[in-house]
């Protein structure tokens, strides 16, 4: 029997959850919540796949073929034209996500920079 797959954490929910190239879209893939994390974390914040596991909360090895995945599916959906929705995935919002969830860390100030956090004292919906 296979071991249960662990929740990832996330800080930041996707503002838009899909995209299109502009005209018909031949075919659509689903990119996980979890995946766009890794996305965001990696390739935005600048944080290293180490860094990023450990804000997920998962292992460096599962972060790593995560982020493979959702390179996969950026490339796919961007060279050949196909419509790309994020959404499901096996994860759970950061424990402080309602109240002062900096989208980086999750708590007033940030782990990675040390510095306050960016949306302190402001709640995101």
């Amino acid at each position: 029997m296979a071991r249960p797959s662990k929740r990832r954490r996330i800080c930041l929910l996707p503002q838009s959850i899909g995209f299109a190239p502009e005209g018909e879209a031949p075919d659509t893939l689903v990119m996980l919540v979890d995946e766009y994390e890794t996305i965001r974390l990696i390739d935005l914040e600048g944080l290293t796949q180490a860094q990023c596991a450990a804000q997920m909360k998962v292992a460096r090895a599962t972060v790593t073929a995560i982020y493979n995945s959702a390179r996969s599916k950026l490339a796919d959906a961007l060279v050949n034209g196909k419509r790309l929705v994020v959404s499901g995935g096996h994860v759970m919002e950061c424990e402080n996500y309602s109240i002062f969830c900096c989208g980086t860390c999750g708590k007033g100030e940030c782990e990675t920079c040390l510095r306050p956090c960016k949306n302190r004292g402001m709640a995101i919906l």
